[in-house]
């Protein structure tokens, strides 16, 4: 229904900028609650960010707040993640998700799912 691909991903040195795209192929885009996730290797999946469908309501993981901004562009069905000051421990396959009712932060709670891009950070 909401299918979602992400791309923007790649290596970075520590202090750089990157910034993540997610493209929507449903043409109900604008309804849905979006977030960003991250997993790193032998990591849970934890959440990063989270905006509303209007875009007026956004929240943060306390590690990234400050350093990341996210975004939605409905007219282009995207939502991006804009990372600086990238660290080390920002090292993750970063998913964005979808739900159609309500905010949240729980993996679990979301209807939708890219397939990750994968985000190096080196030294």
């Amino acid at each position: 229904q909401v299918p979602l691909v992400e791309s923007g991903g790649g290596l970075v040195q520590a202090g750089g900028s990157l910034r993540l795209s997610c493209a929507a192929s449903g043409r109900t885009f604008s309804s849905y609650n979006m977030a960003w996730f991250r997993q790193a290797p032998g990591k849970e999946r934890e959440f990063v960010a989270v905006i509303s469908w209007s875009g007026g309501t956004t929240d943060y993981a306390d590690s990234v707040k400050g350093r990341f901004t996210i975004s939605r562009d409905n007219a282009k069905n995207t939502v991006y993640l804009q990372m600086n000051s990238l660290k080390l421990e920002d090292t993750a396959v970063y998913y964005c998700a979808a739900r159609r009712v309500g905010l949240a932060t729980v993996p679990g709670t979301y209807e939708y799912w890219g397939q990750g891009t994968q985000v190096t950070v080196s030294s």
